[in-house]
Parts: C-alpha cells; sequence; structure tokens
C-alpha cells in the first residue's frame, strides 16, 4: 500500500471516529435533555395535582380526628371539605390518565395511591358511623399520603445529577409538612378532654423532632437565597411562634394520667396558629417545586443547544482536519521523497566504502557518516535514527576489527607465557641431569618442573577458552569440595602459602569440575602474584543459600573502588575481545569472567578485612551433589606408616606423556583418591575411558626416597620457611614486578 493511500486512510478512520463520537454524544444529550422535559411535563401535569390532593386529605384527616373526639366540628363543615378533597382527587385521576408516568417506581406508588383511594368512601362511612377506631381512620390517611410523597422520590430522580440534588429538599419540604400536619391531626384528636393517649403522644413527639430535623438539615442548608428568605419570614411570624410554644408546653408540660396524657392548656391557640403558617408553608413548597421543574426545563434547552453547537464545531473540525490532511500529506511525502534518495546512497555507496576500509584496518572519518540533525518532527526523527543505524553499524565493524585485535594480541600473550614455562622447564631439567643425577634432591627439583608444566597447560587452556573451546573433563565421579581445592591449589606455582579449608561436606558434579577447578586457579595464581611472598593466601568454602560459596583472599596492594566496579562488570559477564585489546595483561581475569558466564557462576571482587583483595565465588546448586558416604573396610593390610605432610600442601602430580598426543592439549586426569600404595609402585595410572586420550601417569609419594627419608622427620623450628633462596628470590621478583603493574595502572586510570 502506498504511503499517500495510507495517509489518507489516516485522516478518514479518525475523521469517521469522531463522526460517531459526535453522533452518539449528541444522541445522547438529546435523550437526556427528553427525559428532562418528559420530567417536566410529568411534574407539571401529575406532581402539582397530586400536592393539592394530599394538603385536602390532610385537611379532611384532622376534620376527620377532631369530629370523632367530639370537638366542635359541623357536619356540613366536614362536608365541605370532603367535596374539596373529592375535587382534587379527579383532578389527580385525570392527570395521571394523560401519559406514563417518569419510572416504573412512580408507576407502581402512583397505582398504589389510586387503589388506596377507592377505599376512601368506605373509611368515610366508618368514620361517619364511629366503626373501629379513630386511629385505624388516622392510619389510613397517613398511609396514602405517604405513598404520595414516594411518588415525589421517585419524580426527584432525574437523569441530571444537579437536578437530582436540587429536588431532594422538595420531597424534604413535603415530608416536613407531613409532620406538621400529624401534630394537627393528634392535637385535633384529643378534643375537648385535651387528653392524648400514649400512642397518639408518640406519635405527635415523633411529628415534632421529625419536622425539626427535616428543617434544619435538609431543607434549609439546600433552600435558594429567596426561598430561604421566605422561610426566614414564616419562622419569624407570630404564627410559628406560637407552634414552637405549644409544642414545647407539650412536651415539657404534659400530665400523666390513668386515662392517659393531658395536655396543657396553650393547646388551645394551636388551631389558629395553624391554619396561618400552614399557607404560608403551602406556598413555598409549591414555589420550590415549580422552580425545580423550571430548572429542569432550563437544563433541557441547554442541552439542545449545546447539541446544536456540538454538530456545528463537529463539522467546522472535520474541514479543518481535511485541509490539515491535504497539506500535511504533500510536505511529508515531499520529505519522504528526499530522505529516500539520501539513504539510498548511504547504503549502496557510502557504507560499503566504509566497512571495506575497516577491514582493511584504514581509518574511517566521522564526516564521511550522516549525522543526526535533531529535527523534532517524525521524518526528521527517522532520518535521525537512520544516521544512528549507520553509525551503529560502523562502530559495530570497528568493534569487530579491535576483538581481531585484541584476540591476536592475547594468542600473542598465551605464546608468550607457554614459551616461558618450556624454556624454564628445559633448563631446570637440564640442571637436574647435569648436576643432581639419581640424588634425592631430584624429587623435589622434578616436582617443581610438573609445577611450571601445570602452568604451562592452564595457560593454553586458557587460550582455549578464550578462543570459545572447552576444556576437556576426563572426571566421570563427583569430586568432594576438598579434593577441588586441593585441585585447584596444586596448578599454582607457588602453592606452599595457599591455606585450604573446606568448611562444609559436598561435591561438585563431574561435568564442572575441570571448569570450575581452572576458575579457581586462575583466582588463585592472581592472589599469589599480587601479593607478598611470604604471606598466606586463604582459600575456604562453604554451603549458603545459593550453592557454595568458594572465598579466597589476599595481602595485595590496596585497590580503588572503582577498579574493584570495572573488574566486577567484567567478571559478571563474559567480555568482548575488544575489550582484552585494551588489557591485554590481564588474561587471568578475561577467563574467569567466560569460564563464570559459562558456568552461571557468579564471582564477585572485593575489599578484604586486610587491605588486600577477597575473590568471592557462589557456584549454583545445579552443580552440587551430596557427598557419598563409604563405609570404612574392617581391617586393612598393614603398610608402612608415611611421613607427615603439612596439611597444606596438596598432592602434586607428575605429568608425562606416555605417547603421542592426538589433541593438541590432552584430557586432564582425575585427582586419585588417597589410599595406601605398595612402596615398590613407583608410578601409578589413573582408570580412563578406553577411547578417550592416553592417561598420563601419577607419581605417588615416597616412592623414589631412601628408606631412612620416608621415616617421620622431626619438626622444623617454628618460623623457618620451607621455600628455598631461589624460591623467595623469584616470589619477591614477581611480587615487585606486579605491584609495579599494578601502579603503573592506577596512574593510568586516574584523569
Amino acid at each position: 500500500m502506498r504511503l499517500r493511500t495510507l495517509l489518507i486512510w489516516l485522516a478518514v478512520v479518525p475523521t469517521v471516529a469522531m463522526g460517531t463520537q459526535v453522533v452518539v454524544t449528541a444522541d445522547r444529550l438529546l435523550e437526556q435533555s427528553a427525559h428532562l422535559r418528559a420530567d417536566v411535563a410529568q411534574g407539571e401535569r401529575t406532581g402539582i395535582p397530586l400536592y393539592r390532593l394530599m394538603v385536602e386529605m390532610q385537611e379532611e384527616r384532622s376534620l376527620t380526628a377532631a369530629r370523632w373526639a367530639g370537638s366542635s366540628v359541623s357536619r356540613s363543615q366536614l362536608r365541605n371539605q370532603r367535596e374539596a378533597t373529592d375535587r382534587a382527587e379527579e383532578a389527580f385521576r385525570r392527570s395521571i390518565d394523560g401519559g406514563p408516568a417518569h419510572s416504573e417506581g412512580a408507576n407502581r406508588y402512583l397505582l398504589e395511591v389510586t387503589n388506596r383511594l377507592d377505599d376512601l368512601d368506605s373509611q368515610r362511612d366508618r368514620a361517619e358511623a364511629q366503626m373501629g377506631t379513630v386511629d385505624q381512620v388516622i392510619g389510613y390517611f397517613t398511609g396514602v399520603i405517604s405513598q404520595m410523597i414516594y411518588v415525589y422520590q421517585e419524580f426527584g430522580s432525574m437523569d441530571d445529577a444537579e437536578l437530582t440534588r436540587e429536588s431532594q429538599p422538595v420531597v424534604a419540604l413535603f415530608s416536613a409538612a407531613e409532620m406538621l400536619a400529624r401534630e394537627d391531626t393528634m392535637l385535633a384528636s384529643a378534643g375537648p378532654s385535651k387528653e392524648l393517649t400514649s400512642y397518639r403522644f408518640a406519635d405527635f413527639s415523633n411529628a415534632v423532632g421529625s419536622h425539626r430535623y427535616l428543617y434544619s438539615t435538609w431543607i434549609v442548608p439546600y433552600l435558594p437565597d429567596e426561598d430561604r428568605k421566605a422561610y426566614e419570614r414564616i419562622v419569624a411570624s407570630d404564627a410559628w411562634r406560637t407552634k414552637d410554644r405549644v409544642e414545647n408546653a407539650v412536651m415539657s408540660h404534659h400530665e400523666d394520667r390513668d386515662t392517659g396524657i393531658a395536655l396543657p392548656r396553650d393547646v388551645s391557640s394551636w388551631p389558629a396558629a395553624q391554619d396561618r403558617f400552614s399557607e404560608e408553608l403551602a406556598a413555598l413548597n409549591v414555589d420550590r417545586a415549580r422552580g425545580v421543574l423550571a430548572h429542569a426545563d432550563a437544563k433541557a434547552g441547554e442541552l439542545e443547544a449545546e447539541v446544536a453547537w456540538l454538530i456545528a464545531g463537529s463539522i467546522a473540525a472535520l474541514l479543518a482536519a481535511g485541509a490539515v490532511v491535504v497539506f500535511t500529506t504533500r510536505s511529508v511525502l515531499r520529505r519522504m521523497h528526499r530522505l529516500h534518495e539520501r539513504t539510498v546512497t548511504v547504503a549502496e555507496e557510502t557504507l560499503p566504502d566504509v566497512v571495506a576500509r575497516l577491514q582493511r584496518g584504514q581509518r574511517v572519518e566521522d564526516d564521511v557518516l550522516p549525522k543526526p540533525r535533531g529535527d523534532q518532527d517524525e521524518v526528521g526523527r527517522i532520518s535521525d535514527a537512520f544516521a544512528r543505524v549507520v553509525a551503529v553499524s560502523v562502530e559495530g565493524h570497528r568493534q569487530l576489527a579491535d576483538e581481531r585485535h585484541g584476540f591476536g594480541m592475547f594468542a600473542t600473550g598465551i605464546a608468550s607465557r607457554t614459551g616461558n614455562l618450556v624454556s624454564r622447564q628445559l633448563s631446570l631439567t637440564e640442571d637436574l641431569q647435569d648436576t643432581f643425577g639419581h640424588d634425592e634432591t631430584l624429587l623435589a627439583q622434578l616436582m617443581r618442573s610438573d609445577q611450571l608444566t601445570v602452568g604451562m597447560r592452564r595457560q593454553i587452556e586458557n587460550l582455549l577458552v578464550l578462543a570459545g573451546g572447552e576444556i576437556p573433563d576426563p572426571h566421570t565421579e563427583p569430586m568432594r569440595a576438598a579434593d577441588l581445592l586441593r585441585e585447584a591449589a596444586s596448578e599454582v606455582e607457588d602453592f606452599r602459602r595457599i591455606e585450604r579449608q573446606a568448611l562444609d561436606e559436598i561435591s561438585v558434579e563431574p561435568r564442572a569440575i575441570s571448569q570450575i577447578s581452572h576458575l579457581l586457579a586462575e583466582l588463585l595464581d592472581n592472589a599469589a602474584r599480587f601479593s607478598p611472598p611470604t604471606s598466606k593466601v586463604v582459600i575456604r568454602s562453604e554451603l549458603v543459600t545459593d550453592g557454595l560459596s568458594v572465598e579466597i583472599e589476599d595481602r595485595g596492594p590496596r585497590v580503588a573502588p572503582e577498579r574493584y566496579e570495572e573488574m566486577n562488570g567484567r567478571l559478571h559477564s563474559a567480555p568482548p575481545y575488544s575489550v582484552l585489546a585494551q588489557n591485554a595483561h590481564r588474561l587471568g581475569l578475561f577467563v574467569v569472567g567466560h569460564l563464570a558466564d559459562r558456568l552461571g557462576v557468579r564471582v564477585t571482587l572485593r575489599r578484604s578485612a586486610f587491605g588486600g583483595t577477597s575473590a568471592v565465588v557462589v557456584i549454583p546448586r545445579d552443580h552440587l551433589v551430596e557427598t557419598e558416604r563409604t563405609p570404612a573396610p574392617e581391617s586393612l593390610p598393614a603398610a608402612p606408616a608415611p611421613r607427615p605432610v603439612d596439611a597444606r600442601k596438596p598432592e602434586l602430580v607428575l605429568h608425562v606423556h606416555s605417547g603421542p598426543a592426538a589433541d593438541p592439549l590432552p584430557p586432564r586426569p582425575e585427582p586419585p583418591r588417597r589410599a595406601e600404595s605398595p612402596p615398590a609402585q613407583a608410578v601409578r595410572t589413573l582408570e580412563r575411558d578406553p577411547a578417550a586420550v592416553p592417561a598420563l601417569p601419577e607419581r605417588v609419594p615416597q616412592t623414589h626416597m631412601v628408606e631412612q627419608l620416608r621415616q617421620p622427620r622431626a619438626p622444623e623450628p617454628a618460623g623457618q620457611d620451607v621455600a628455598t633462596p631461589e624460591e623467595v628470590a623469584d616470589a619477591w621478583a614477581d611480587y615487585e614486578h606486579s605491584t609495579r603493574t599494578v601502579e603503573e595502572e592506577l596512574r593510568q586510570d586516574q584523569p
């Protein structure tokens, strides 16, 4: 699909969506306006006649109660009131026949009102004949009026939240007026005796408390200013003060008798006062109801006007959007054409030339590459993104060239180290042949020669690791942690300084033994080289939550925290060869980083408590297995007691080729388990897979020694160094060289 078509669709889809939204919104607003107008019409048609009927029924209820109690209410007066009630009822019934009510709830309450009004004549007949009790008749009128108030509550539930809140005080006004009418009915039922039953007195008390609460809490705070002033005039009138005085007198100065509750004389002033304030309250109630209806009608008009403005604005917005789309489409297409020509030139001419020059080792100037311009629009960002892609691609080719250069330096370093080890091995072997012959010192020299050979092999393994290969692992059985520490220490030239501490009994699975041993050997060799030759290097292992923790602690020189952070960053992931090109002298850390990344081991360098460096290696539990417990044999053949060996010295292995090797690097032999061997056997061979490379023979300690040297020797004096003067001199030379190297690196790293 062409870009022009996409841009048109991008304009059409939002336009259609906006039009749909406008239609939906307009329909909702029109529907809300229609509901409001229906509420207004329903209130005008049904609400006002219903209120008039409620007022007339309240008056008839009071007159009926007064005539039943024997008050001076004539039959004609009651008949006139009943005729007024009938006229109001007829008007109400005509209003509900004009259409449906506001809601199902209002319909239900209106139906209840009409059903109860059907019993009005029968209730009047009972009142005339005084059948039953006056409380039953009063209860009938009260029930009908309560249903009328429920109708007003349903009318107040409009589709507008503001109008709903405004209609709530109207319902409260009707409820308060009903409470006052009930007070009048209760006092009228007292009759000439001015005596109420306890039930009617309780109703009177409830009515007093209810209407006062409604006016103070639900009516006055929500009245508009004009209606509030009208209410304040009513409250300040003499009739209202008389009402309050009578209510307080009834509540405070009544007299409890056996026949009922006697009312004070003040109640005689109630009828006149009630006639005056009830008319004023009725006018206030009607005005407030009409005010709500007028507000609802105005709100409906506002909604219709809002719909008109919404439609007009939407049409104008659609026209403006069309113009903007046309202008934007043409502008974007022009810029995209220029961007296309630029990218084709870079992809077909500039970038291939830059890559070719980098591959030839030539320098590439940054001016030939596209650069971001910092434009903020979409096309400009695409252009800048393409420039950054080109820069990343060129930088990747530069990095590949650096990695190739670093690998060359790395291979050169390995070759140099291996050559030095071989030269030292040859020189030492020649000295042994010319000087010592079959002297017992030959064993010590052979052991040192073995250490050099092991070191040479480890450097070659480093080359294999960094080249992407794997260290051959001949182990088929798990190895105890203590044996693993011993094997790692035996690969370090200055193994006598290493102190091993295996705090927990655990074993390492066979497939990871050689790689973990090599990793630990590199860290041990680094600790021994960068610490004083007379200090100890401690390696300890213990189980932790995440696996087996191996900590190597030395007494080397102080290292800056920034350097620890840098080295840990290389150890926590396999470092690239481009970084190796700038730090070719730190082969050990690169090997450790690659092995740790391959095994899932976490290596962290930090400052030790003694001022040196502490390397913490956490071997995950995936590489650990439980150590198998083998029961000790009941009896062992007698054998000569071996010479006591220092616990810190690892068991050394003499590696000699027994035949031509098929691979450049022979597999590492599995360390033998300690067992008593006959002294006559000088060399023993490890069991291996016949298909693997031929195993190297292993020397059995003390087999080449004379009988006198096999006996336990006297304890050495405290503080005596077991190293020869030549070894001490060599160690100090290595230490001074390493210290100078570290100081030089620190000076280079400082700004």
